[in-house]
């Protein structure tokens, strides 16, 4: 997995930002699969860019790959037959960092996937973050979910996974709820612009929703990286599901 790691320099982030703006788009997530991994926050820190730092939950960092399908994404007001769909994979880890004294948090996300070949050749350009073009495999069955990819660079990542009622035990998180509020407030995501500044994009949601999942197969070129992270750096956590939820992406 190529990412860009610079040297950028100190302070607030709003110097950092570019200054693409673009309308306010309008969507469905007709399902988004959050992969979550604990890892050892000394592994991740030179993986971010100043003013960055992981956000900790009991010490230790949460990174992670949103799977997600979008359907009618279009600027909002325009009428659905124009919106695009498409399956899109996104690495995050949650952050935290100083802005005027107030400590913030989000999600960085070093890198994007899509399927779309309009969005990998829009993404840096027209919206916010570049994205890789990757070929999708996609079995949804019920309750049963199969979802990877695999990019021309060969980062991929796969997830099978079934719905389940009961948030696994194993988790750093003790409940679903617990879990449900710490990604919730990930709304505002940055990514790397390629010019050491950063594109920023919110993603509102109108009804933050999420369900466990019980994982069966998870494997990712990422989180197994060893350039990265050691064996002991990394360690699978738990899966989310939302399902046909409407939202905004809002520039930053």
């Amino acid at each position: 997995m190529r990412m860009l790691l610079q040297s950028w320099g100190n302070g607030g982030i709003s110097g950092y930002l570019t200054h693409m703006k673009i309308p306010v788009i309008h969507g469905f997530i007709d399902r988004r699969i959050l992969v979550n991994f604990t890892v050892n926050p000394d592994a991740v820190q030179p993986l971010l860019p100043p003013p960055f730092r992981p956000k900790l939950f009991k010490g230790r960092a949460i990174a992670g790959v949103c799977l997600i399908r979008l359907r009618e994404i279009k600027p909002k007001g325009f009428p659905a037959f124009m919106g695009l769909s498409s399956e899109n994979g996104a690495h995050r880890i949650a952050i935290e960092w100083e802005e005027n004294g107030e400590t913030k948090e989000g999600v960085y996300i070093p890198r994007r996937d899509t399927s779309s070949r309009w969005n990998a050749w829009a993404g840096g350009r027209f919206f916010p973050g570049k994205h890789h073009l990757a070929q999708f495999e996609v079995r949804e069955d019920g309750d049963d979910y199969h979802v990877a990819f695999n990019s021309s660079d060969q980062t991929h990542i796969s997830i099978t996974a079934r719905t389940s009622t009961t948030f696994p035990a194993g988790s750093v998180f003790s409940s679903l709820q617990e879990a449900s509020d710490f990604f919730e407030k990930g709304a505002n995501g940055y990514s790397p612009s390629g010019r050491q500044q950063l594109d920023g994009l919110c993603l509102q949601v109108y009804q933050w929703k999420v369900s466990p999942l019980q994982v069966f197969q998870v494997t990712s070129s990422f989180f197994e990286n060893r350039s990265f992270f050691s064996a002991n750096d990394v360690c699978f956590d738990h899966a989310l599901l939302m399902k046909n939820t409407e939202h905004e992406w809002r520039s930053l």
